[in-house]
């Protein structure tokens, strides 16, 4: 089996001897360059194109985002975003990930070489998934996806609102990309949505803003207590999990610290074994893109409580790790590619899912 060729891109000397040297540890993985900027990373792909991007974003001569769109806009390839966790910088990873970036792991200003170190299992298991992602997925058409189902949604005028229904998303590798698909696809009218995307802490409140700004609902980075209404979309806090509640006839959102629930925290699993219990018959459930198992066993738990369930489709999955999992457990009720599932939640509004 031939290795995962690796492109690291920073322009940092302590950054590139510091990760190149943890990659080349694994035997699976073999770093062919790294190098301090994207005109000497385009020379370097000239000679040999890389299976995987490890990408800085503020770097001389030209920026790591200016230089992702050029290699998405040339030769789609899987990039990983190695970003320094600061606000500012959290939205410019946003737009990353928007241009294409498959994930992201976040590093500090100080105590830099210590913390590369200590996460180099992070950086090894990020490359793994990116060199599996199926970046061609990420060029979907927004507009089209809209067009799809708004006219779907049109036929459904008169669906009743309530905020007795809720929709659960769970996502995690090209998450970013597919949320903004589903999201911005939406009519001004939904049903409560809620929202666990893997993702860093202090990363999602920007990636809520951002897609606040694209999308006709509201979308908000999930606090302690927040309502679950139709026409909002809470997304759970990196760091944190977050569990539908009920009061009477309300749903609202507890959001808590607690253990890592398969390697995650936010977890989806947590979110669907609550919305199981809280919202029963009356949810969606939906899985899509993301490596590994998380949310396969919460979903499992929806459907058996009565709710429906979705999972993306292989086909428009970046990694179909997660989906593919959740059939396995028998969670899934119906499998449809990602521009289909926004048309799967305005059918929710009206509690009928299309056959």
């Amino acid at each position: 089996m031939s290795r995962i060729k690796v492109l690291v891109v920073d322009d940092s000397a302590v950054v590139r001897q510091v990760v190149a040297s943890q990659l080349a540890q694994d035997p699976e993985i073999e770093v062919i360059a790294a190098v301090a900027d994207p005109i000497l990373a385009m020379a370097r792909m000239k000679v040999q194109w890389p299976d995987v991007i490890v990408l800085d974003i503020e770097m001389p001569r030209m920026d790591g985002i200016t230089f992702l769109k050029m290699v998405m806009a040339e030769r789609p390839t899987p990039v990983v975003i190695c970003s320094t966790l600061v606000e500012s910088g959290a939205k410019t990873s946003m737009a990353a990930l928007a241009a294409g970036a498959v994930a992201i792991i976040a590093k500090p200003k100080i105590g830099l070489k210590q913390f590369l170190e200590d996460a180099s299992e992070d950086m090894v298991t990020a490359v793994k998934a990116a060199a599996k992602a199926n970046v061609k997925a990420l060029h979907v058409s927004a507009k089209n996806t809209a067009d799809v189902i708004m006219a779907a949604a049109d036929k459904h005028s008169a669906m009743i609102q309530t905020t007795d229904r809720v929709v659960a998303l769970g996502t995690s590798t090209g998450g970013t990309q597919a949320l903004e698909v589903v999201l911005t696809s939406l009519p001004r009218v939904t049903p409560g949505i809620v929202i666990v995307q893997h993702m860093p802490e202090k990363f999602t409140a920007a990636f809520a803003q951002r897609l606040n700004s694209l999308c006709q609902i509201e979308v908000k980075e999930a606090q302690n207590n927040d309502r679950v209404v139709n026409s909002r979309a809470l997304i759970a806090p990196g760091g944190k999990h977050m569990l539908l509640r009920r009061t009477g006839a309300q749903y609202y959102v507890e959001v808590m610290d607690g253990p890592l629930v398969n390697r995650h925290r936010p977890s989806v699993d947590v979110l669907f074994r609550s919305v199981a219990k809280c919202a029963g018959a009356n949810a969606l459930g939906v899985i899509m893109t993301g490596m590994g198992d998380d949310g396969a066993a919460g979903l499992a738990e929806m459907r058996k409580a009565g709710a429906r369930t979705v999972a993306q489709d292989e086909a428009s999955c970046v990694v179909y790790g997660m989906p593919k999992e959740a059939v396995k457990r028998g969670g899934v009720e119906k499998t449809v590619p990602l521009i289909a599932i926004g048309r799967e939640i305005m059918q929710q509004l009206s509690g009928v899912m299309v056959r």
